[in-house]
């Protein structure tokens, strides 16, 4: 995830990094590469062990929160939610809220 960011060339890569280097690196156990293969051998998500699978099943395994992404064709997807929901069910995980960084911004103009 951190080589994803390292990866290419995009704006402001080194402010991106900076905000991002003191946070906490969760590990890859063998049982998230084993639900990683469930993710793709379940169709849940492409078959690249090192993507998206891998992102869902490190959060769903650490049961983080949210899962924040701006990938809306396989993470944050309203179509897939219910298939992710029901395989994380049967796998004994929590899904976390996959959403945008839009969906978490509030409103300037709402009030308090």
């Amino acid at each position: 995830m951190i080589q994803e960011l390292q990866r290419g060339n995009h704006p402001k890569k080194t402010e991106k990094l900076s905000l991002i280097s003191e946070l906490k690196v969760l590990q890859i156990s063998q049982d998230i590469v084993e639900i990683v293969d469930v993710y793709i051998s379940n169709l849940v998500m492409p078959a690249d062990p090192n993507g998206d699978a891998l992102h869902l099943a490190t959060a769903s395994y650490h049961k983080i929160d949210i899962l924040l992404t701006w990938n809306c064709k396989h993470i944050a997807n309203m179509k897939k939610l219910d298939h992710i929901r029901r395989i994380n069910a049967k796998l004994g995980l929590a899904t976390p809220l996959l959403t945008t960084p839009l969906n978490l911004i509030g409103d300037d103009d709402e009030e308090n």
